[in-house]
Formats: C-alpha cells, structure tokens, sequence
C-alpha cells in the first residue's frame, strides 16, 4: 500500500493540512503537485489498495476548476480517497460534495472528507497562522479514525455536505502586481499554476488567466508583488462578518 496525496496548494496552507495527514497514516508517501503546469498527470495509475488523500483549497465554495481539470487526468483504479478541502475561515460550502463527484469520476472510492482552516490566501488577518497547535490535534485524531476504518476494510462512503447543482463559480478577479521591488528574476512566471506570468516580462498578466491564487505573492523572494490596496480593504471589510468568528476543522467519516 501506497499513500499519494495529491494537493492543489499555491500559497501552502492546504499542503501544510495535507503533509500532516499523509504522515500521520503512513510512510510510503507519494507527492503529485497539481499546481505544476509541467507535471505529466496521465502517467499517475494507482492500484485499488492504494491510499489518496486529494487536497484543495475552497476558492468561494468550490473546487478550483484548475485543480479539478488535472485530477481528471490521474487514474484512480479504486484506490481509496480521503478528499480534503480547506478554507480561510469564511466557509467552504459545495467544495467538499464538488471534490467527492471530481475524484469518483477519476475511478477514486471516496471513504472519508475532511475540512480543516488555514491562514486566508488574500486577507492574511482571518485564520493567521492556521492550522495551529489545536488544529494539528484534531487532524491527529481524524487520522487515527480514518487509520482505524481502514483497518477494518470498511471503504463505506460518508455523508458529505453540499448541494447539486453546486453554487455559482466566482473569480476573485483580484490580480496581483509588480512593484518598483521586482528584479524580473521569472520566479512567479515560473511558478505560476495557469502561466498567466509574461516570463520574459513578469509585470504583464493575463488577467482573463489569472486565478487570484496568490501563488506569485508567495514566493516572490523580494516581495514585489502586491494586491491593490483598496481592493484588499474591500476583501476584509467583506469577510469580516463572516470570517471573525473562529471555525473548527470537521471530519465526515
């Protein structure tokens, strides 16, 4: 038996939820990155006693499109998947039931979903430095009874929370940019999931590519991409409602 975990993860948040988890099951640990735009996903066929644990971010309820067109391209072959989604504390609504119907049709047996917290990608101030020590405790105990069901051949799939038809996909449309800080080192281009980066100009971007995902901000070594300004106030004048009030990791098993 193999364990793959196989995470859409630009900003970290939902490879930290992911990393955790695969440690804590096993130490065969298979890593499929699907935010690499190089990656060659059809060679990926796993064996029906194989383990995935398929980890996304919530982008407003939903499954990244871009993450969902690439687990589409793995074979799942039965393998058994624990489907983890993680959100910046506001909520994260069909992308649980969204990620359960993207990986059945890749050939996975769903047998358990998890929904943990992490730092928010755009409005650091809600869910800062999450998942965090009592996060890590409750993802522990997941593991050990998700360890445990499996133990018993139990493959039984839960009830998992969301609705059909899924709610409306929505675009941040929030696009970050260069500042008098960037050297044009191409870190970003490189690194950007949908290449939405001008590699040979990094201040110019396909807007209509562009996923508001953050990943560009992230590893930018001289933090020369930024979001606008009154754009960010916006975003957490518009979560704060929601967002202030501190959600737990939850477990459908």
């Amino acid at each position: 038996m193999k364990i793959y975990e196989i995470i859409f993860s630009p900003t970290g948040g939902t490879k930290k939820v992911a990393d955790f988890l695969a440690n804590e099951l096993g130490l065969d640990i298979t890593g499929i990155d699907l935010s690499d735009s190089n990656e060659d996903l059809h060679k990926f066929s796993l064996k029906n006693e194989d383990i995935a644990i398929i980890a996304v971010p919530s982008y407003s309820g939903r499954v990244p499109a871009t993450a969902a067109e690439r687990i589409s391209r793995i074979q799942g072959n039965g393998a058994k998947a624990i489907i983890v989604c993680v959100y910046g504390n506001r909520a994260y609504e069909d992308t649980l039931v969204e990620l359960q119907d993207i990986v059945r049709q890749a050939g996975f047996t769903v047998i358990s979903a998890i929904a943990a917290i992490a730092e928010h990608s755009i409005a650091h101030r809600y869910a800062t430095n999450r998942p965090d020590k009592d996060d890590y405790g409750h993802l522990r105990v997941f593991a050990e009874q998700i360890g445990d069901k499996l133990k018993r051949n139990d493959f039984s799939t839960p009830a998992i929370p969301g609705n059909r038809p899924y709610r409306k996909a929505a675009n941040a449309g929030i696009v970050p940019k260069t500042t008098k800080a960037c050297i044009q080192c191409g870190i970003c281009a490189f690194r950007c999931p949908v290449g939405a980066i001008d590699k040979n100009n990094p201040a110019k971007v396909n807007k209509k590519v562009c996923i508001s995902c953050m990943r560009c901000v992230t590893v930018c070594p001289h933090h020369a991409r930024k979001v606008n300004g009154l754009f960010l106030a916006i975003v957490n004048m518009m979560l704060k409602k929601s967002c202030s009030t501190r959600k737990e990791c939850e477990l459908y098993i």
